[in-house]
Formats: C-alpha cells, structure tokens, sequence
C-alpha cells in the first residue's frame, strides 16, 4: 500500500510558476514509475507527465518545454515544476504512483486566472 500526498497548489496569474510536490510513503518509492495527471473543469483526467526508476520522462504535448518533472529518491516526493503557465492549465493535478499495483493521490488544485 503506498499513500500519496499532493501539495503546492494555488492561485497564480498566466505567465506565472508553481511547483507542486508528491511525498508517498513507503520503501519501495525507488522503484516505482511516478506520474503526474490533471482533470480540467468538464473534462476527463489525463497525463500530464511520468518519470521511471530510471529517469526517463514522457510529457503530454500541451506541456513540453514548460513543466518538468523530478524525483528525490531519498525524500520520497516527486516534484512538477510550472512554467508559462496559461488559463487552461487550470486543473486539479493528480499524483500516481505504479509499484506493485496502481496508486492515486488526493489532488491539488491549480487555478491560473488574472
């Protein structure tokens, strides 16, 4: 069992940055394929980004060349780092984790709006 907590979420202006963080729990993090997924006001949730054990990265086209995920092994958290944010990547981001079986996070909510 593995449990997810998100944080970071806000409000902030278009142009503007966040930094969202998912802490798991659990000793088996290392070997786990993280994820970061976001449901849109009306829409269905989708993938914004992954990361494996080995650092490879897969970004939804939407976000390529301005999120970036990492990971921090020995704090158990992966990160998703916001730049450029735009008014339709307003969302609530969710953290999934794959180690063993699948696992989802609450969700934080990003609201980008003047």
């Amino acid at each position: 069992q593995v449990h997810l907590v998100e944080s970071g979420g806000d409000l902030v202006q278009p142009g503007g940055s966040l930094r969202l963080s998912c802490a798991a729990s659990g000793s088996a993090f290392r070997f786990a394929l993280m994820g970061w997924y976001r449901q849109c006001p009306g829409k269905e949730r989708e993938l914004v980004a992954t990361i494996t054990s080995i650092i490879q990265t897969n970004y939804a086209d939407s976000v390529k060349g301005r999120f970036t995920i990492s990971r921090d092994n020995a704090k158990n958290t992966v990160y998703l780092k916001m730049n450029s944010l735009k008014p339709e990547d307003t969302a609530v981001y969710y953290c999934y984790c794959y180690v063993l079986g699948g696992y989802w996070g609450q969700g934080t909510h990003v609201t980008v709006s003047s």
